[in-house]
């Protein structure tokens, strides 16, 4: 896992940096910073570890089997390499809102269809300069005044209008 080496940065800052708001450009450029810091330091070292000329600290080292000690105890070093165990939540969080979009834009396009109905409907209309009255009850009949079964008084807003009581019923 950790043979991987690095050659160079694999996010894409530019389509990332057409995202971010105005108002978070210095954060994001701060992180930019940050992360072209760590990728260089990384980079500034060698993907292996010098090799140890262990017979030459044999021939310099009185004490008899101390090297052979080191060596020994060195060669059985193994640096723990975090495992992957949140690829998997990824791919399925990805794949997750990737059906929410797909989702979203069967419904958008529903709506869409709903709304240019509407529209279609309203270009078919008469324009409102050229309306009479009756043309905008044919139009609108659950709009337009109706004195017999909504009456109501000038100036015919629901604001000015007295609000209706359902008669109460006694027992």
């Amino acid at each position: 896992m950790a043979s991987r080496r690095i050659a160079a940065s694999s996010i894409n800052w530019a389509a990332i940096a057409e995202r971010v708001p105005a108002a978070q450009r210095t954060n994001f450029t701060a992180f930019k910073s940050k992360s072209d810091k760590y990728l260089r330091s990384v980079l500034a070292n060698p993907e292996n570890p010098p090799k140890i000329d262990w017979a030459a600290y044999k021939n310099s080292v009185p004490i008899p089997g101390m090297v052979e000690n080191f060596q020994k105890q060195y060669e059985a070093l193994k640096v723990p390499y975090p495992s992957d165990n949140v690829s998997s939540q990824l791919d399925q969080q990805k794949q997750q809102v990737a059906k929410e979009i797909e989702e979203f834009k069967r419904d958008s396009s529903a709506r869409i269809a709903e709304h240019e109905k509407a529209v279609a409907h309203l270009k078919s209309l008469l324009p409102y300069a050229a309306m009479t009255m009756e043309d905008f009850n044919d139009a609108f009949p659950d709009q337009a005044l109706d004195a017999i079964n909504r009456p109501t008084f000038w100036p015919h807003d629901a604001a000015e209008q007295e609000p209706r009581k359902e008669p109460e019923e006694h027992h």
